[in-house]
C-alpha cells in the first residue's frame, strides 16, 4: 500500500489521526503502519455509531439438557459412534491458546504456565495428555489446530517444539494467528498504540472458524475430511477433548452443535448459561440472567437454568462454513493503551474506548440445533483463572490430585 492509497483508505472511515507521526518514521517502520492499515478491517469501526441497538437478547427460554444418568444409558452406542468417527478422521480439535499469563503472574504464554509441585507439569502437557487418552483409545492422532496470537506465537511455537509435543505427532499439530481488530476511542477514532502501529485486540472467542479460515486451514479440513471441530479453551486442566461420548451423542441426536456443560455451583455463579432465544439454542451471560431466569424452574422442579458452559463445543463443518462470515458484532468497553498527541505512551486507569469481538455465543445461535451435554463438574471442569481463590492454580491442583494426576 502506497502512502496515497493509505491516506484514501483513512479518508473514507474518519481515520486521518493514524497517520500523525508518519513523518517521523524511518522507512522500515513507515513500511509496517501501512501493512497495517492496508490489513485492518475498518468497517467495524462505523458501528459504534449504531451500539445501543447490537445484539439486543430476544425471548429466553430454557433448553434441557442430555443429562448423566441419559449419558450412562447410552454409552455403549454413543463410545462406539464416536470413536468410529475419530478413527475414519472426521474429528479435528481447536485450542483457543492466545492468552497470556499475565493474571498468573506470568508474562510468557498461558499454556506455558508450570502448575507442577514436586515436578514440571504444564497447562499444555495436561491438554495434550487428556487429548492422548482418546487418541490411544481410537489408535490414530487427529489433527490439532492451536490458535494463537501476534504476542505469544512465536513463544507457543517454541516452546511446543522444545516439548516435542509432550510425545502428541507433530505433523497433526498446525498453529494459526488469531486475526485482530482495531480498538478505538468513545467517538470511533482508532488509538495508535505506537508511533507506528495500530491499537489493536483479538477478535474474540467467536473469532476463531475465520481466523482458522483466513490461515488458509480450511484446505487441510476439506481435505481431510474433517466434519467435527471440538473447539476448547487453554485454561481448562481437566477437560477432555475430541471426547467419544460427547462426539457420539451429538452425532446420534443429529444436532447441528454440542456443548459440554456442567450443573451450577449456585443459581449466580459466574458462568454462561444455555438456553433458547427466539427459539434457537443459544447462551445466556451470568451478568444478563435476571433474578426471574435465576429462579425459574423446569417441570421437575428443578432450576430452569441450571448448565454452565465451559467452552468445551463440537461444530459441523458444513454448518458453520454457512455462517462464518455473517456473526454479530460486540462492542465492548476496554482500558486501552495509547500515544497521546504529544507522543507519549498512556496507559489508563479506567476504560477509554472500545474493542470489538465476535463470540462463540452467537455461533451457537446461528445453528439450527444444540446438544447441551453434562459432564461431571469434579471430573471435567478445572479452569485456572487466578493465581488463588475460585477458579485458580490451587483449586486445580486439588481437582487434579482428586483424579489422580501426579503433581
Amino acid at each position: 500500500m502506497t502512502l496515497e492509497d493509505a491516506k484514501k483508505k483513512l479518508a473514507e472511515y474518519g481515520q486521518e489521526q493514524l497517520l500523525f507521526y508518519y513523518d517521523e518514521l524511518d522507512e522500515e517502520a513507515k513500511k509496517a503502519l501501512l501493512l497495517q492499515i492496508q490489513n485492518t478491517d475498518m468497517e467495524v469501526v462505523r458501528q459504534v455509531a449504531n451500539k445501543e441497538s447490537l445484539n439486543q437478547k430476544g425471548k429466553i427460554a430454557p433448553l434441557a439438557a442430555m443429562e448423566l444418568d441419559e449419558i450412562a444409558a447410552n454409552k455403549g452406542s454413543f463410545e462406539k459412534t464416536g470413536l468410529d468417527a475419530i478413527r475414519a478422521g472426521k474429528v479435528a480439535a481447536v485450542l483457543l491458546a492466545g492468552g497470556m499469563g499475565t493474571r498468573l503472574g506470568s508474562d510468557a504464554p498461558k499454556g506455558t504456565f508450570d502448575i507442577g509441585v514436586s515436578r514440571h507439569l504444564y497447562i499444555f502437557e495436561c491438554l495434550f495428555k487428556n487429548l492422548m487418552d482418546v487418541t490411544n483409545k481410537a489408535g490414530n492422532f487427529i489433527h490439532l489446530f492451536v490458535m494463537t496470537s501476534e504476542k505469544n506465537h512465536e513463544q507457543t511455537v517454541a516452546f511446543m517444539n522444545e516439548k516435542k509435543f509432550f510425545g502428541y505427532d507433530p505433523s497433526h499439530v498446525h498453529f494459526f494467528k488469531q486475526e485482530m481488530a482495531p480498538a478505538t476511542d468513545y467517538n470511533g477514532k482508532i488509538y495508535l498504540e505506537a508511533k507506528d502501529r495500530l491499537a489493536t485486540s483479538p477478535n474474540g472467542n467467536g473469532g476463531w472458524f475465520i481466523s482458522l479460515k483466513k490461515a488458509g486451514l480450511l484446505d487441510l479440513v476439506h481435505k481431510e475430511g474433517i466434519e467435527w471441530l471440538n473447539i476448547f479453551a487453554v485454561d481448562n486442566v481437566l477437560q477432555r477433548i475430541a471426547d467419544p461420548l460427547f462426539v457420539g451423542a451429538t452425532i446420534e441426536r443429529g444436532c447441528a452443535v454440542g456443548s459440554k456443560v456442567v450443573k451450577k455451583a449456585a443459581p449466580d455463579e459466574k458462568v454462561g448459561v444455555i438456553c433458547l432465544e427466539d427459539g434457537k439454542p443459544s447462551i445466556v451471560e451470568y451478568y444478563e440472567l435476571t433474578d426471574e431466569l435465576m429462579n425459574a424452574k423446569d417441570d421437575k422442579g428443578n432450576p430452569a437454568y441450571n448448565f454452565g458452559v465451559i467452552l468445551n463445543y463440537l461444530f459441523n463443518v458444513p454448518a458453520l462454513e454457512k455462517l462464518a462470515d455473517g456473526l454479530p458484532l460486540h462492542i465492548v468497553e476496554k482500558k486501552i493503551p495509547y500515544i497521546d498527541k504529544d507522543g507519549n505512551f498512556v496507559k489508563p486507569e479506567k476504560p477509554n474506548g472500545y474493542k470489538f469481538e465476535n463470540l462463540v455465543l452467537d455461533m451457537i445461535h446461528k445453528m439450527d440445533s444444540c446438544l447441551p451435554f453434562e459432564v461431571e463438574r469434579e471430573k471435567e471442569f478445572a479452569p485456572i483463572k487466578n493465581p488463588t481463590g475460585v477458579d485458580s492454580v490451587e483449586s486445580a491442583r486439588e481437582l487434579l490430585k482428586k483424579n489422580g494426576v501426579e503433581l
